[in-house]
């Protein structure tokens, strides 16, 4: 549900060659690399005017059943989800059942400042509230059924972050609100209304609410890197809802954004208003760049899945990628395949083994913290691989660089470590911490 891709930013101009002519068999020995080095899982599809042109899949989508994953398979999109729930909106607009101005205080008397809330201020993040998944308890309870009443009264406790429109913060409670407004005047389920709306008119058949991953239906399991690949909890679906509960093919996703932008759910004013950017905030969708272009779409992410959805309006082309486990940024892989298609450069990657036994990281194993960082953080080991662990926090595989340097990919966090002052460094950003061991 958070937005866990980082955006495809470039800064040459447009050159090269023909898209239709770029080299499938480097892209596919690309991701054979990764998966190959136990550094991403997931399938990728790319479709120009409707026609699929490459699509991939790399990885298991179980892999204690050793299910390899496939074009067919099923995975949690995540906040992709959320430009599903923005066209249901607006197709309410259109049908006259709500208004973008309209203020929420119809629908939830009890949200603080929800008589100066508009829906499209929930559409946009600009509706100052507090979304669920920055509590710091959200972890141990998401996992677990909830009922609306439950979601709600944590949705309405959170409170408020800021006046409402005053600026734009990301928020997956708005998207919830949505999703039991659309319920609300529709008299229908947030499931209903999405095959009667958009899967169904589409012929989406491999897109719905999820529930429990069952791989009988092709559904994909999510995993962390920690030395190996360890399954990762479920989100109970009863919680994301309209911000983030879809789960889908990476086919069908770019099906999805070219009905859209072809006015076969909405209108083309209505679109427009999804396309609307206010500080880089949309109506349930981004404008990403890629060099001197741009696509409309999302990101998404849920429990270790990580997801994109693009439309090049102009280059009539859909992107769809969904990763189910990664030990690198899958920006990187998504820039890449991006790439290969307008005749940019990208390299194969190389890596090169550990050169450390389990015995060499015994130095390093332990709990660091300090006055000035708000959390411990755990090191420990699964055979030649550093584990990082901060307080309340899930697992993360550490890569060794340098003697004493270990870092983070994804997170973009640097470890040093000085065995002799029992100290480690953390870097990340602008931050640089000493912490010391216990």
């Amino acid at each position: 549900m958070a937005k866990l891709f980082s955006t495809i930013i470039a800064l040459l101009l447009f050159q090269g060659l023909l898209a239709q002519n770029f080299d499938k068999a480097k892209l596919d020995q690309y991701f054979e690399t990764l998966a190959e080095n136990q550094k991403l899982m997931g399938s990728v599809t790319l479709s120009h005017e409707g026609k699929v042109i490459y699509q991939n899949a790399f990885g298991y989508a179980d892999i204690q059943a050793n299910i390899p994953a496939s074009s067919a398979t099923k995975y949690r999109v995540g906040s992709i989800t959320k430009m599903f729930t923005s066209a249901l909106i607006l197709k309410a607009v259109e049908e006259g059942k709500i208004s973008l101005d309209q203020k929420i205080d119809k629908f939830f008397p009890e949200i603080k400042n929800a008589s100066d809330i508009s829906i499209s201020q929930l559409m946009n993040h600009r509706s100052g509230i507090h979304s669920f998944t920055s509590n710091p308890d959200y972890l141990q309870w998401n996992t677990q059924n909830k009922s609306r009443k439950g979601l709600y009264d944590i949705i309405r406790e959170g409170g408020s972050d800021f006046e409402p429109d005053s600026k734009a913060d990301y928020s997956n409670s708005n998207y919830v609100l949505l999703t039991w407004i659309l319920e609300d005047v529709y008299m229908q389920s947030y499931p209903i209304l999405l095959k009667k709306h958009i899967t169904d008119p589409l012929k989406l058949a491999n897109t719905y609410v999820g529930q429990k991953t069952t791989t009988a239906s092709k559904e994909s399991y999510s995993y962390k890197f920690v030395g190996k690949w360890e399954k990762e909890t479920e989100t109970d679906m009863s919680i994301p809802l309209g911000a983030g509960a879809i789960v889908s093919t990476t086919e069908d996703l770019t099906k999805f954004i070219e009905g859209l932008f072809a006015g076969k759910i909405i209108s083309p004013a209505s679109l427009a208003l999804m396309k609307e950017m206010r500080d880089n905030y949309g109506r349930g969708m981004f404008a990403i760049p890629f060099y001197d272009k741009v696509s409309y779409g999302h990101t998404g992410g849920i429990d270790e899945f990580k997801s994109m959805l693009g439309y090049f309006q102009d280059e009539k082309l859909a992107f769809a990628m969904a990763v189910n486990g990664s030990n690198i940024d899958p920006n990187q892989a998504a820039i890449a395949v991006l790439s290969a298609y307008f005749g940019k450069e990208y390299t194969i990657p190389t890596f090169s083994a550990n050169p450390l036994k389990t015995e060499d990281l015994d130095v390093y194993l332990g709990v660091y913290g300090s006055t000035s960082f708000p959390l411990e953080v755990t090191i420990t080991k699964e055979n030649t691989t550093l584990i990082g662990q901060a307080t309340g926090q899930p697992k993360f595989s550490l890569e060794y660089k340098e003697e004493h340097v270990f870092i983070f990919t994804p997170a973009g966090l640097t470890l040093e470590f000085n065995p002799e002052t029992k100290e480690m460094t953390l870097k990340q950003g602008a931050g640089n911490f000493v912490l010391s061991k216990k």
